[in-house]
């Protein structure tokens, strides 16, 4: 329950991590210090002024003329620098200052209970450098003016100061040093999400520490070797589907001069079931091998396109997109993608509608039919290459099991994925999710 509450960045962490302890070693050193070394001192000049102020006031009373309390006065305010004064008819206030309480009030007023046998007054408020002390006589009161740092130790807010004021230099740096170690990471982040989602990233550059950087220089290599992949593999299966088609024309050539039997017959769907294969071949190919940058445009304009397109050829489909939704994506590679779903659900569906969602970070395209659908033991499967689920069925079909691994191979380049489900309509729901 507890890492529930703790941050979920790696910025944040580090902060914590590295702000955290600096912050409780600070207040540790302030606890000790003003526990115990600020408060021995404390009590011990304390101490020392309570003595004093007992000795003069011993002195004072004992003394049998005026001009011996005067040589008394004096003798504290050149000896003691503690200024002293007989105030004559003078009572004690009837409250203390010490109603505004704090443990330095205290731990004067307890020394000096100890060390008087009289009345007194503490005064430490009126006065913004001195402490007031007044004892009771008989005739009046004997006041006393000792200097503040004579009695407290006055070093402990300088000290708190500097304790605060380093430590948010400390911290300030901290966080500096750790956003910048952080801004690496998140630029290779970045660019391994581009690069994922078909965006080659060029400007990317790796920076920050020793480990950041390798990890970055890792990622150039992963990505220059998937690209050499994917170019080799593009180039041969565009090469070998070029090349075949040479000696099929030849031998559909050599077919057509024959005469019409069974058997020629036969040899004749077969070079065409070649030939849409070689055709399958090549669209795969020229979809991985178009050189086309990303680009924002708008999904509705996109969809009506399609609609266009299919009307053309007798048919019609509902669509239902709303204005908004703006994607920055290969626009031809989806158009494609999004074709061969709709081409797919028009060949054994009646009807088919073309729908455009929007999630908090994803897209949806999501495309309906009523036809028979696919059982949902077979979902993944017809995404492997070559697949048709009825081969009866697909013989006189123009489709070799290539339409569907085009659609996922788009949406994964864009780093979302298709899934298909049961249409509430009937038939099958084929979504593409993409993310904004």
């Amino acid at each position: 329950m507890i890492l529930r509450y703790f941050p979920k960045s790696l910025y944040a962490r580090i902060t914590l991590i590295v702000i955290l302890p600096i912050f409780i070693t600070q207040s540790v050193v302030t606890y000790i210090f003003f526990a115990r070394h600020w408060d021995l001192v404390t009590a011990n000049l304390s101490e020392s002024v309570a003595g004093q102020i007992a000795l003069v006031t011993t002195m004072y009373e004992d003394a049998e003329t005026d001009d011996q309390r005067t040589a008394i006065s004096a003798l504290a305010l050149n000896d003691l620098n503690m200024r002293v004064r007989f105030a004559p008819d003078t009572t004690l206030p009837a409250t203390n200052q010490l109603a505004l309480f704090n443990v330095y009030n205290n731990t004067l007023n307890k020394r000096l209970e100890n060390a008087l046998d009289r009345p007194f007054w503490l005064n430490t408020q009126t006065w913004p450098n001195d402490v007031e002390i007044r004892v009771a006589f008989e005739d009046g009161a004997l006041i006393y003016l000792a200097r503040r740092d004579r009695v407290f130790a006055t070093t402990g807010r300088i000290f708190l100061f500097w304790l605060i004021a380093t430590s948010i230099l400390i911290g300030t740096i901290g966080i500096i040093f750790m956003r910048n170690q952080v801004r690496s990471i998140l630029r290779l982040a970045t660019a391994a999400e581009a690069f994922g989602r078909g965006r080659d990233a060029p400007n990317y550059r790796p920076s920050g520490a020793t480990e950041v950087r390798k990890a970055g220089y890792a990622f150039i290599a992963m990505r220059e070797r998937i690209k050499r992949h994917m170019e080799q593999r593009t180039t041969v299966l565009a090469g070998i589907s070029h090349d075949l088609k040479t000696p099929l024309t030849r031998i559909k050539l050599a077919l057509a001069m024959q005469s019409e039997s069974d058997e020629i017959i036969a040899i004749q769907k077969d070079v065409e079931e070649m030939e849409r294969m070689i055709e399958a071949y090549l669209d795969f190919a020229s979809n991985e091998a178009v050189d086309e940058d990303p680009a924002p445009f708008r999904l509705d304009e996109l969809v009506a396109e399609i609609a266009k397109d299919v009307e053309r050829t007798g048919r019609h489909i509902d669509t239902d997109a709303p204005r908004p939704v703006t994607l920055a994506v290969r626009r031809m590679a989806l158009k494609r993608a999004v074709a061969n779903l709709v081409n797919n659900s028009l060949r054994y569906a009646d009807n088919v509608w073309v729908s455009v969602v929007r999630l908090n970070r994803y897209v949806e395209i999501i495309v309906e039919d009523d036809g028979p659908g696919i059982p949902p033991e077979k979902y993944e499967y017809v995404f492997k290459p070559f697949t048709r689920l009825d081969e009866a069925r697909n013989l006189n079909e123009s489709g070799v099991g290539m339409g569907l691994v085009i659609v996922r191979d788009v949406a994964r380049a864009h780093g979302g994925d298709v899934t298909l489900d049961q249409s509430p309509r009937g038939g099958l729901r084929a979504t593409i999710r993409l993310p904004l």
